[in-house]
């Protein structure tokens, strides 16, 4: 289970945006529910995370979350391989105010 305690409790300040990808940024590898369209490995090391829209009522906060990356691909040993592309993908992230336990899905999903 994630549990982003720390955003819980800055939803609504001028640091919440920053709390939440500390937090996020955290996260053990593979946390986050994305995938490159190549079939290739993520690079942990480029993933940002941008803040889209958010609402919330006295249970939970739901955002949505633009995550950028980086998927390094690799192939049939050419001569231009591996090679990087860069990568978009939107998620939802519902958080529960009273104790920060957290959900992340893909957009549209």
């Amino acid at each position: 289970m994630i549990r982003l305690i720390d955003s819980a409790n800055r939803y609504g300040t001028a640091d919440f945006a920053a709390t939440l990808s500390r937090e996020l940024m955290g996260l053990p590898e593979g946390s986050l529910p994305i995938a490159g369209e190549q079939g290739g490995l993520i690079d942990t090391a480029s993933i940002g995370v941008t803040l889209l829209s958010a609402c919330a009522d006295a249970d939970r906060i739901e955002l949505v979350m633009g995550v950028f990356f980086t998927e390094i691909v690799g192939g049939c040993s050419c001569g231009d391989e591996p090679f990087s592309l860069n990568g978009y993908e939107e998620l939802i992230l519902r958080i529960d105010r009273a104790d920060g336990a957290a959900l992340i899905r893909p957009r549209g999903d």
